[in-house]
């Protein structure tokens, strides 16, 4: 019997990024909802079984109180820590349990966590969070339908499925750590408040897409050249080094055009922020080339939009695009395969 899984996050939509931009919130009101709309997608489509990772909402066990849900949801029986390490267990754990299918509700962040615990299930990532390049606005029943029919091998996966990419760290000459869609250096010396929200910190960017109808990071790389999913390798951006005022943000970015001469693109750089960006150089990167950064600096490695690390002057870093990440479900393309077969009449 096919296996689903859920993994949503309860704190996605809730950081500091509400207050410095115009960030949506999406209480956990709505997300129970959204999750009761994908079991009830799930148990159409014949799902019986879903397992979800625990978490201090209980969103799952509200979203199964139901009563036109019959299917049986089980929660992992796992320590629960209120941190990043739940989802890289739940994750974990319910590739040893060999789940067919995961659902996931949270922004870039979460599904990368979920990507370090398994990268080997395929995934439909609903986006809850904030700046969100990999999950996708997806109505939830349509997920739970896409799930179902993905997990239960009904339609062909070759034709429904994506494998993304991933960005891989390493430190002098060890792995580190990965990224699914933005690694940012910083010229902050401290993770402090993890999230992103100040652009005027940093200095480079890779990316492994650069969507032109994404906010953040991946919206400015691309005004310099589109990048999707499906597309071959990644791009690097540098940021033009010129100054900062008193209040810590770069001089240039901002309402109107910096200096002629300057190469500069219009972004989305957060919710209700549009701004001109300085860019120095920008390249593409090839996948499984591995691109050396200059040592001499102290700065803070950011992973999809949360600062993860620091970097000491001496530490040697260097980024690679790769082609490992989890399978991504095409939500659209599977429910039209099901539709072109006939799985939706009797």
């Amino acid at each position: 019997m096919a296996l689903a899984g859920i993994i949503a996050n309860p704190a996605s939509s809730k950081d500091i990024r509400r207050l410095v931009a115009q960030g949506r919130v999406v209480p956990d009101w709505e997300k129970v909802n959204i999750l009761r709309r994908v079991l009830l997608g799930l148990q159409a489509t014949g799902i019986g079984q879903v397992v979800a990772m625990p978490d201090s909402a209980h969103l799952a066990e509200r979203a199964r109180d139901d009563p036109e849900l019959s299917l049986d949801l089980k929660v992992l029986p796992m320590p629960v820590r209120y941190s990043e390490a739940d989802t890289v267990e739940a994750a974990q754990r319910m590739g040893e349990l060999a789940v067919d299918c995961l659902v996931t509700l949270g922004g870039d962040g979460t599904n990368r966590a979920v990507a370090r615990g398994c990268a080997s299930i395929p995934m439909v990532a609903i986006s809850t969070g904030t700046n969100n390049v990999f999950p996708v606005m997806t109505e939830g029943t349509l997920a739970g339908l896409a799930a179902g029919l993905v997990a239960q091998k009904s339609v062909d996966l070759s034709q429904g499925l994506i494998t993304s990419k991933t960005l891989e760290i390493w430190v002098d000459g060890q792995y580190k750590d990965l990224a699914l869609v933005d690694v940012a250096f910083s010229r902050e010396r401290f993770v402090g408040t993890r999230a992103i929200w100040d652009l005027g910190t940093l200095y480079e960017v890779f990316l492994t897409r650069a969507e032109p109808a994404s906010i953040g990071l991946s919206s400015v790389g691309a005004r310099l050249a589109p990048v999707s999913l499906a597309d071959p390798g990644g791009l690097h951006y540098v940021l033009s080094e010129t100054g900062e005022s008193g209040s810590g943000q770069r001089r240039g970015l901002g309402d109107t055009p910096p200096a002629q001469g300057a190469m500069v693109v219009l972004a989305p750089i957060a919710p209700g922020a549009v701004r001109w960006v300085p860019i120095q150089s920008w390249e593409l990167v090839p996948e499984d080339t591995s691109v050396m950064l200059p040592a001499g600096r102290h700065c803070t490695v950011a992973l999809d939009g949360e600062r993860a690390f620091s970097v000491m002057p001496q530490q040697q870093v260097a980024v690679a695009v790769r082609r490992n990440g989890p399978p991504v479900v095409q939500v659209e393309a599977v429910l039209r395969q099901a539709a072109v077969q006939g799985l939706f009449r009797s």
